[in-house]
């Protein structure tokens, strides 16, 4: 074990930043191109993970809405009304449920959508995108005449952000009166659990959920009653303490381990810390010591790798190690989708130093997982524009 984590070879990472060029005429412009696949080795990955179950089907299915986002970073501030603020940096990638769906797909993980999505470019182009580039299943997802794809602008500043969301109602999807056989699937609690969750957990798919920020800040305790159709649950440490009225997020999560099999409060720069209420079992993990660049996405990176973990049968504190790896590689990116980190970069963890030699010993147990492909150079997919470094 050397301060690279690796396969049969060594891992020569590599960054290629894709540029969308400006038209020289006032032609319309064209679609955005979609890279090649930035994660070449996720096959075999996944092939890995599921060696010896035969073909399952779909890993994890979910439903949710897709949005498009637009982040521009470099502002010194909001602008005050009447003004203008010029920046250099701007990216796009796809966001909402896409995030969780691409970090998952980039572990090799069979990842099927249900979702909506607009006629426009903006639809074109995420369709394509998680379709083609990430390899996610959209057979149960549609493309809607006449609605227009959801757009989040977020804007970047002093190390915080804020949003603007623009949605128009949702027109309803096919209900999935047959859902997907699938080894897992994932939900949102904000809302009541869907049906096709609730057969898919008798079919024997173990169902994983996580809630949202209350705007009404009423944080409503009948939310939590929805856990009786969940097996594992994955709460930030605000959302979990506000939900329990708990005063601190080990508080919180011995409060929830009693209405739910395995719960996973995700502390931030803190690390996690989980509860499996039927074997009693408990496990704590510190974050990775990254220098954050964008934090967008980064619990759901962090559930993917929870996901994948589970999958892999691996110790509840293995579990944890990986899915905070994850997540603290993504943060080095700009956006959340796309900074989702594939197997290459998992392998070349640590040549950057800021992990000591004798922590990453603690990762070993990834090294059966990385494929002989992860040696090869990391075309990493970049959000659509970027400003000039």
């Amino acid at each position: 074990m050397t301060a690279t984590l690796h396969g049969p070879g060594s891992a020569q990472p590599a960054s290629a930043q894709h540029r969308a060029k400006r038209p020289a005429t006032s032609e319309r412009l064209p679609e955005p191109s979609v890279v090649a696949d930035p994660c070449t080795e996720r096959q075999v990955a996944g092939d890995r993970l599921r060696s010896g179950n035969g073909d399952a089907g779909l890993d994890v299915f979910l439903s949710g809405q897709v949005f498009m986002d637009m982040i521009f970073t470099g502002l010194p501030g909001l602008p005050p009304p009447g003004t203008e603020l010029v920046t250099d940096g701007l990216g796009s990638a796809p966001g909402g449920v896409a995030n969780i769906a691409v970090a998952m797909s980039r572990l090799g993980l069979r990842v099927g959508l249900a979702a909506a999505f607009g006629d426009d470019m903006f639809g074109s182009y995420l369709w394509r995108t998680l379709a083609e580039q990430e390899g996610v299943d959209l057979s149960r997802s549609r493309r809607l005449p006449g609605w227009p794809t959801p757009v989040t602008v977020s804007l970047a500043y002093d190390s915080d952000r804020s949003m603007i969301t623009y949605t128009k109602p949702t027109p309803p999807l096919d209900r999935l009166t047959t859902p997907p056989w699938a080894r897992t699937c994932f939900v949102d609690i904000d809302r009541p659990v869907p049906d096709w969750a609730v057969s898919m957990r008798e079919a024997g798919t173990k169902v994983f959920a996580d809630v949202g920020w209350d705007p009404a800040e009423t944080w409503s305790t009948d939310v939590l009653d929805r856990l009786e159709h969940v097996d594992v649950f994955l709460p930030n440490a605000v959302e979990a303490m506000a939900y329990t009225r708990s005063g601190s997020p080990e508080e919180a999560a011995e409060a929830l381990s009693g209405r739910v099999p395995l719960v996973v409060v995700k502390r931030g720069a803190r690390g996690a810390i989980a509860i499996d209420a039927g074997t009693g079992e408990r496990a704590e993990t510190d974050a990775l010591p990254v220098h954050a660049l964008d934090p967008t996405g980064a619990g759901d990176v962090f559930a993917a790798g929870f996901v994948f973990g589970t999958l892999a049968d691996w110790p509840l504190h293995q579990r944890l190690k990986f899915a905070n790896l994850c997540a603290g590689l993504s943060v080095r990116h700009y956006s959340g989708s796309l900074g989702s980190p594939c197997w290459g970069e998992i392998a070349s963890f640590g040549e950057s130093g800021e992990v000591p030699d004798s922590d990453l010993e603690e990762y070993s147990f990834i090294v059966p997982f990385i494929p002989e492909a992860a040696d090869q150079v990391i075309t990493r997919a970049e959000p659509t524009l970027r400003g000039e470094q």
